[in-house]
């Protein structure tokens, strides 16, 4: 060994001692990930744009079907056949409907998610080890964004912010998401 290998030494032993900063997630992969997953759950966290806390469990059903049931009360968020309904126990009028596609959540709800698509993604960073991807309808920004985080080793969503046509903000923190599970097509049934 040579004094300049010797004299290294200490040097690469400091530099492997600190892990390294992650790399980004590749776009394909995430896009690929998504695609793959057909059915998931999770407990979830999310944070209002009020500020308020509420707790729940989080069906997917890839593709176009999501169930969002609150701790606590009787609301209820369904996305299937197109629609977005909204079930408040407050109110006596029956649940308030959207369509899916002009709301953020449609983007990973997508049948073919391709986050390469000119104009979709409008942030793409790492941040602590995670990667962030902020995604808009690329014929419809005004509709608002999603802002995922992924961790790698496999890859896995994290959490979702959704920022609708309004400015209002919603995050969704996910709990350890199981994929793969059976769902009844019942719990996707708008009424």
């Amino acid at each position: 060994m040579n004094i300049r290998s010797l004299a290294l030494a200490p040097v690469l032993a400091l530099a492997m001692a600190f892990p390294a900063l992650a790399d980004k997630i590749p776009l394909n992969e995430i896009s690929r990930y998504l695609n793959a997953m057909k059915t998931a759950q999770a407990d979830f966290t999310q944070v209002n744009a009020d500020g308020t806390i509420s707790t729940g469990v989080v069906y997917i059903h890839r593709p176009n079907r999501v169930r969002f049931e609150y701790n606590g009360s009787k609301t209820l968020v369904l996305a299937s056949a197109g629609q977005v309904a909204v079930y408040d126990s407050k109110s006596r009028s029956g649940p308030q409907q959207y369509p899916l596609s002009k709301t953020p959540l449609s983007l990973i709800l997508a049948p073919n998610i391709n986050l390469s698509q000119a104009r979709m993604v409008t942030g793409y960073t790492e941040k602590k080890n995670t990667t962030v991807v902020t995604a808009q309808d690329p014929q419809h920004p005004e509709y608002g964004n999603i802002q995922m985080v992924f961790t790698a080793n496999p890859t896995q969503l994290r959490q979702w912010v959704v920022k609708d046509d309004t400015g209002k903000r919603t995050t969704v923190i996910l709990g350890e998401m199981k994929t793969g599970v059976s769902i009844p097509p019942s719990k996707f049934a708008i009424r």
